[in-house]
């Protein structure tokens, strides 16, 4: 992918679909005459300068001119770092596969999985950071998400690592400096004035380890489990918050199985879970289908305690319990429980309030991509400002600080993305999709 940086690419970049407009977006030299291969305008074409031009694409089998409109940016200043063109048309899928193809026959090739950012990366628009939080804000499921991403992008992570760099390079520098003058006995920098300098290197690096480690959380949805006595009402009340279709029945024990169901609650969605109710297995099947309720209750974020409310008990409770009362069309909630109905709705916008509000609470904005790739990196880097901390306070030869200096400072240019191998960037880039 790395060597193919001078050709034409072509690529639909926004969403699939019909809709009001369709971007088709085409990278690399001689972009404005490919696009102008297919694009005709009463306003001549302006190359070498950033322009917006009215006029139609002309399609093979299409007899009528299909409105358009031509956006160019010229190298460098354009997301890319190359002539950058894009043709925004209605968005016909149709039509917009015949565009892509014409740009194709004219000298364009389709792109690759996030080709547009590569290029931006290997024209040193932004970082490997900022590169990954691209695909960050494209797959981000939520506000918390999208800010995380949207800070990433726009240096949270880059700006920090890039002031660090710096200072070990010139620290780097003063160090091996002292070692051309090893013979005079000339220091650059003293042994104190060292120790400070990786000493903030140490809490920075370890900041960003923090950081990682807060945010690193699990991508499983928060998982709501329903529990109860046989005939509690949870098969309904899981039909009525999902629109699922368990089986409901007035004989007890009718659910043999747990069913699942992704319920959405505005930024979270939540995994709901229905389970048998709780009685002794009347044989070996129905044994197994009380063990698998229980394993889903263990493994739940919250469980939702069902009891009819004109059948009183006491059942448990705690943190990651929520005790819900359910046919409070029949009887009143007893106190302390939350009345609900499947019939008429009653409690049901409350209870989902109550879910979304633990969800929101459990869960940690997820990582943006660079998470997972910088974690080992941070890890090695701190084990390398740690043994070159211990070369100085123990006064060990100079050339062993050195040494260790330059192995931090290669972790973290691999974190920025300023020491890469064609590998590591097809990895990142190839899960991203095809038009960014």
């Amino acid at each position: 992918m790395v060597a193919q940086t001078h050709d034409v690419i072509a690529a639909l970049s926004s969403a699939p679909g019909p809709g009001g407009r369709a971007i088709v977006r085409l990278s690399g030299p001689g972009s404005a005459s490919v696009g102008g291969a297919v694009f005709t305008s009463p306003t001549p074409l302006t190359p070498g300068q950033r322009s917006l031009t009215a006029g139609a694409v002309r399609l093979p089998g299409v007899a009528a001119p299909l409105p358009a409109d031509l956006y160019f940016w010229p190298a460098p200043r354009s997301y890319t770092g190359q002539d950058m063109a894009e043709l925004h048309v209605i968005s016909c899928p149709p039509l917009v596969e015949r565009l892509l193809g014409a740009l194709l026959q004219a000298g364009a090739r389709a792109a690759l999985p996030g080709e547009f950012t590569l290029r931006a990366f290997l024209a040193g628009k932004f970082d490997l950071t900022r590169a990954e939080a691209v695909q960050g804000v494209i797959e981000a499921g939520s506000r918390a998400e999208l800010k995380l991403a949207l800070g990433q992008l726009a240096g949270g992570m880059a700006r920090p690592l890039q002031e660090l760099r710096d200072d070990l390079l010139n620290l780097l520098a003063d160090v091996e400096a002292g070692l051309d003058f090893a013979d005079e006995d000339i220091h650059f920098v003293g042994q104190e004035e060292t120790l400070l300098r990786l000493g903030r290197a140490l809490a920075q690096v370890m900041l960003v380890g923090k950081q990682l480690d807060a945010r690193a959380v699990s991508q499983r949805p928060f998982r709501v489990v329903l529990a109860g006595e046989p005939n509690a009402g949870k098969s309904r009340l899981f039909n009525a918050l999902t629109g699922g279709e368990a089986l409901v029945s007035a004989e007890p024990g009718t659910t043999r199985d747990y069913l699942t169901r992704a319920l959405s609650l505005g930024e979270v969605t939540a995994e709901l879970v229905d389970t048998p109710g709780w009685q002794a297995g009347a044989d070996a099947i129905a044994e197994q289908a009380q063990a698998l309720g229980r394993e889903q209750a263990d493994d739940a974020d919250l469980v939702v305690l069902c009891r009819a409310a004109d059948e009183p008990r006491n059942e448990g409770g705690g943190a990651s319990y929520l005790q819900v009362a359910t046919k409070c069309d029949l009887a009143p909630a007893p106190a302390g429980w939350l009345a609900t109905s499947a019939v008429t709705g009653a409690g049901l916008g409350e209870l989902r309030a109550l879910i979304a509000e633990r969800a929101g609470a459990h869960r940690q904005p997820a990582l943006a991509p660079s998470a997972s790739r910088c974690r080992h990196h941070v890890e090695s880097c701190l084990g390398h400002l740690r043994r070159a901390h211990a070369v100085v306070l123990y006064e060990d030869p100079p050339e062993l600080l050195a040494l260790e200096l330059r192995e931090a400072l290669e972790e973290l240019g691999e974190m920025v993305g300023a020491v890469y191998t064609e590998d590591l960037l097809d990895r990142i880039f190839s899960r991203f999709c095809i038009g960014k």
